[in-house]
């Protein structure tokens, strides 16, 4: 069969068909038989249907238990409102509006939420159409609870489904590669990872690979911890993977050097014992202590005008920004397990979700959603507006069962007019057929209810077993053949009711295509391009100022130009959010088919990559530059040379704006010899700081434009304590002053985003 899945996906598929059937078929069977109820045995038949199938809820058995359980008062709720507002079109679709707004609105709370929102939609449009009978809903919501308490229970014992191995055991993993690399590096035992290895133990951490059900996409104050955790130590696996490729001396052969990896090896096997729960978490102190007196040897050595070769001083650099993405995980996790408000050692700004109550941390999150540059805003209203119209045109034409015009479009419509076209034609075939081997049955079964009981259960484990694996033609061939089941056993039926079917199918295949037509056709393609262009553009002012302030004096203060986040300035901020408008962009942009995947398009995440990089520097480089050489002056040639690679930088950020193929080749920014020499030594490792961050920008310009695989980058700062993490799908959009996820170190994305 075309779309056919592997092995593992059959036995799942398997799996849930059966859990879902049995308690459709108990609940049904019950109510309709022995109860002679035919409201509660609709109910009872369509709650395990609409949370089992039409939802995608995450976990293992007893996860998927328990959200049932959770939302089982909100679908009783939307129950009792489609009752009420099923007194008229205009009532039902004033409250469909408001529901399918609000429910697809919640996919920024999480995966859950997001999972059961279709499963939920689909109460409130069962309850809304008429026959207006209020004095039904005891019979309704003792169906609905029937049918939820059934399918907890089916999730919990019934061939449950696996649970997924958790996002703290996962970091914890990550730490104990990256301890044994950082071990290896500073002369301990030879048991060290290789790059390959690192790099793998940080993709896997991405967001995008992860089951939904471990991802730390929430808005509390645990969750932006755990997810700050897990990117810092993406990025102290990829500093430590770039490490293991240099060439010249290795840190054990420098004393500064190796005390310090010593401390990392060591902190990161604390952590991982920490995420198992072994020890309470400490703080920060002893890794921190440690980078201090790395900072003094290496101030004592340049006050001494001690001769150190380039490579060892870029290697200290890349040593010191390892200790700093350890600091990084260090704090956060104290946060996300020990419940600290407050940890020492890292400015406020980097953790500053740790002081906000939860309740002010999910007002942000839902705050920041709540314009129409969001992606989910835009696919809630999209929504929104398909249902409503849906409801308008089934209760204006009076179409018969036409709660099947809404199922259509709550199944069928996508985030762009294309792929709603894609599955719509599929649908439309396999209804029709459908349709043609109902009516056949019902022509020959008649009234025989008995045929029609018996069959209901066998064809619903072959449809919901066939339908997620064969594709959507036959998922609505052999849906319609349950529904014609089913209503066969509730009333009379004749062999139109394959025919009416196919007319609501139709209806709603129409209306969700031209809702995709004219509310945001493209999903997310023009909103990404608009969020990373306006991301790079606000970003770009942010070069020099930071060179400016790193190196004094580089530049003289202009009036209008940008600040430094260290030095006050509000750019800081604003480009943050623009980066998280864009990264909430992107993560839709790669939910969608074919998303990504274009040859020759832009290289989006390394975009993403750029603008956290100028996040990085901005915040770190002026802090050490202040605790390390407050007093001390480049020349005017050096200053000079500083000046022109930063403004180059900017320009070709703003250029980059515009995704040339290709992407923008940027000047080099390597520092002339000739000029170091001229350099006082207690400047030369901030000037080798700002070099590298310089490098490190041009590079991610270069693979702007995609048309290949993008190279492996420089790092970001030496002294960049953030982390290294990838866009994170269900993502605050418009946190501002939330840590910025610095994008992905692969080249190629993810088959699926979060």
């Amino acid at each position: 069969m075309p779309g056919w899945h592997s092995s593992p996906d059959r036995v799942q598929a398997v799996r849930r068909a059966v859990r879902v059937s049995v308690a459709a078929s108990a609940g049904f069977y019950t109510a309709r038989y022995l109860l002679d109820e035919p409201a509660v045995a609709l109910y009872a038949l369509f709650a395990p249907i609409a949370l089992g199938i039409l939802s995608q809820i995450p976990g293992g058995g007893r996860d998927r238990a328990l959200v049932v359980l959770r939302v089982l008062p909100i679908a009783a709720a939307l129950t009792a409102l489609g009752t009420a507002l099923a007194v008229g079109t205009p009532p039902a679709v004033a409250g469909m509006l408001l529901v399918g707004f609000v429910l697809a609105f919640g996919a920024v709370c999480g995966p859950a939420p997001a999972g059961v929102a279709p499963g939920l939609l689909l109460f409130y449009i069962l309850a809304c159409f008429p026959p207006y009978a209020p004095d039904t809903l005891p019979e309704r919501l003792l169906g609905l609870t029937a049918g939820c308490l059934l399918l907890a229970l089916c999730e919990w014992r019934l061939l449950p489904a696996p649970g997924d191995i958790g996002y703290r055991e996962r970091v914890a993993r990550a730490l104990d590669t990256a301890g044994r690399a950082a071990r290896a590096a500073a002369g301990g035992p030879a048991d060290s990872a290789s790059a390959g290895e690192l790099r793998a133990a940080g993709q896997a951490l991405r967001l995008s690979r992860l089951p939904p059900a471990v991802r730390p996409t929430g808005a509390s104050r645990t969750d932006r911890a755990l997810a700050h955790t897990g990117s810092a130590t993406r990025r102290l696996l990829d500093q430590l993977a770039r490490a293991a490729e240099r060439t010249g001396p290795p840190p054990a052969r420098d004393p500064v050097s190796a005390h310090l990896v010593a401390g990392i090896a060591a902190e990161c096997a604390l952590m991982a014992r920490n995420l198992r729960g072994e020890r309470p978490v400490p703080g920060a102190e002893m890794l921190e202590e440690m980078t201090e007196d790395f900072l003094r040897a290496r101030a004592r050595a340049a006050d001494a005008r001690e001769p150190v070769p380039p490579d060892v001083l870029r290697r200290r650099s890349a040593v010191l920004a390892q200790a700093a993405s350890a600091l990084t995980a260090r704090a956060a996790l104290s946060i996300g397990i020990g419940g600290r408000r407050r940890v020492p050692g890292l400015p406020a700004q980097q953790l500053w979700y740790a002081a906000p109550s939860s309740a002010s941390l999910w007002l942000r999150r839902l705050r920041g959603n709540m314009t129409l540059r969001s992606v989910v805003c835009q696919n809630a209203l999209r929504t929104a507006l398909g249902l409503g119209a849906a409801r308008l045109v089934a209760g204006s034409l009076d179409l018969s069962h036409g709660f099947w015009v809404l199922l259509a479009v709550l199944t069928l419509g996508r985030t762009t007019a294309g792929a709603t076209w894609t599955a719509v034609r599929p649908a439309a075939v396999g209804t029709l057929a459908g349709a043609l081997a109902a009516g056949a049955l019902v022509l020959w079964a008649g009234g025989a209810t008995d045929v029609y009981a018996a069959l209901l259960a066998p064809t619903m484990v072959l449809a919901f077993t066939v339908g997620p694996l064969a594709g959507l033609a036959w998922a609505q061939g052999l849906f319609t053949l349950v529904v014609s089941t089913a209503f066969a056993q509730l009333a009379p039926i004749t062999w139109r009711i394959g025919e009416a079917r196919v007319v609501d199918v139709l209806t709603g295949c129409g209306i969700g295509l031209v809702c995709g037509v004219l509310a945001w056709p493209a999903g997310a393609a023009g909103e990404v391009r608009r969020g990373m262009s306006g991301m790079l553009r606000r970003a770009a002012p942010l070069v020099p100022a930071t060179v400016a302030a790193a190196l004094p004096p580089v530049a003289p203060p202009r009036a209008g130009a940008a600040e430094s986040p260290e030095a006050g300035g509000g750019a800081g901020p604003d480009t943050l959010h623009r980066l998280r408008l864009a990264e909430a962009a992107y993560a839709q942009f790669r939910s969608e088919p074919g998303g990504g995947h274009r040859d020759g398009g832009p290289d989006w995440p390394a975009a993403i990559n750029c603008g956290v990089h100028i996040l990085v520097g901005a915040h770190w480089l002026p802090r050490n530059a202040a605790r390390e050489a407050p007093d001390e002056v480049v020349g005017p040639a050096v200053a000079a040379w500083a000046r022109e690679a930063a403004d180059a930088t900017a320009a070709a950020l703003v250029g980059a704006a515009r995704f040339p193929p290709g992407g923008v080749r940027a000047a080099p920014v390597r520092l002339p010899a000739d000029l170091e020499r001229s350099v006082p030594a207690r400047a030369l490792p901030l000037l080798t700081d700002v070099e590298h961050w310089l490098e490190s920008l041009a590079a991610e310009l270069t693979a702007l434009g995609g048309g290949g695989p993008a190279r492996e980058h420089g790092d970001p700062s030496p002294s960049a304590a953030r982390d290294g993490g990838g866009p994170s799908a269900g993502g605050a959009v418009g946190d501002h002053g939330a840590q910025p996820p610095a994008g992905t170190r692969s080249s190629t994305p993810p088959a699926k985003t979060s």
